[in-house]
């Protein structure tokens, strides 16, 4: 038996094999193929565009995939959200689907769009939000460079930002903001009432959990004396408490623990004052709680 997984193909194509790296899963993907192969025998990958995932998980064309929660909405699929997995193209944080118009735009809010053009690839998820408001507006499919057709082909955008940064390079003002999405790994209903492919997903999600959790972390270990122990855990941040262990020598500690990699440059000079020796750094790849 094997599971079928979609790997989303384009911008989040790389993140995503890369967090599967992290997770113990080898992919290996091609420019001249479609289907990635994985080191896992259990498993066959196939490279699908984020936009189309969810329509053929729901399908059962694909047992699985990941996607993001805005295209499942856009899609208005019926799938099982088998993971939330906070990382994205860039920051590895939320993505958002924000109302733009042109900075010098009299729109302020999403009433003012009474009559207008919005260009947008989210058509469906941006006519939902305009039928909250009671607004009737023509909302039209955006194959592309969104952001350069407002004021003469648009009045306003609805456009997914990580930074704002591209929409203020061409001088675009975020009015609202529509939807907040990250990437989902989502399982056909089918597959998810199958044990084995069940336990495949459950397993899987708790390695990429793991992953995630690990990244921009690392493990810090040292040794020190028993007099200078508490000066030493001072010191120390830790995801919940350093593991403290006696040394052979019986004055002597080793003390293990995990520190975001952002206060290393800081806390390795404070330690080593405190009295801390054979500090060493090491990359995390996962952190299962």
């Amino acid at each position: 038996m094997k599971l079928k997984l979609g790997i989303p193909k384009g911008s989040l194509e790389n993140a995503t094999v890369d967090l599967f790296k992290k997770a113990g899963f080898v992919i290996t993907t091609s420019s001249r193929s479609y289907f990635p192969a994985i080191d896992d025998p259990e498993i066959e990958c196939m490279l699908i565009r984020a936009q189309e995932m969810a329509r053929y998980v729901e399908d059962g064309v694909l047992d699985a995939g990941l996607t993001g929660y805005d295209w499942v909405v856009e899609n208005d699929a019926d799938v099982v959200t088998v993971a939330d997995l906070v990382y994205a193209k860039q920051s590895f944080g939320k993505v958002r689907w924000v109302l733009a118009v042109p900075e010098a735009s009299p729109i302020q809010s999403a009433k003012d769009l009474e009559g207008k053009i919005i260009a947008t690839e989210l058509v469906g998820a941006t006519k939902r939000y305009l039928a909250k408001y009671g607004v009737t507006a023509k909302v039209e499919f955006s194959w592309g460079a969104t952001e350069v057709k407002p004021p003469e082909l648009a009045d306003a955008i609805v456009e997914v930002t990580e930074t704002g940064s591209s929409l203020k390079a061409n001088k675009l003002r975020i009015v609202e903001t529509v939807m907040e999405s990250n990437t989902q790994l989502v399982a056909n209903r089918q597959s998810w009432a199958d044990p084995w492919k069940r336990q495949k997903l459950e397993d899987m999600k708790m390695l990429l959990d793991g992953a995630i959790a690990a990244l921009g972390k690392v493990g810090l270990m040292l040794n020190v004396q028993k007099g200078e122990l508490e000066a030493v855990l001072n010191v120390l941040p830790a995801l919940k408490n350093p593991t403290v262990s006696p040394l052979s020598h019986g004055d002597w500690y080793a003390v293990n623990t995990i520190l975001d990699e952002s206060t290393v440059r800081t806390i390795i000079p404070r330690l080593k004052q405190a009295g801390a020796q054979g500090i060493v750094e090491y990359p995390l790849n996962k952190i299962v709680m």
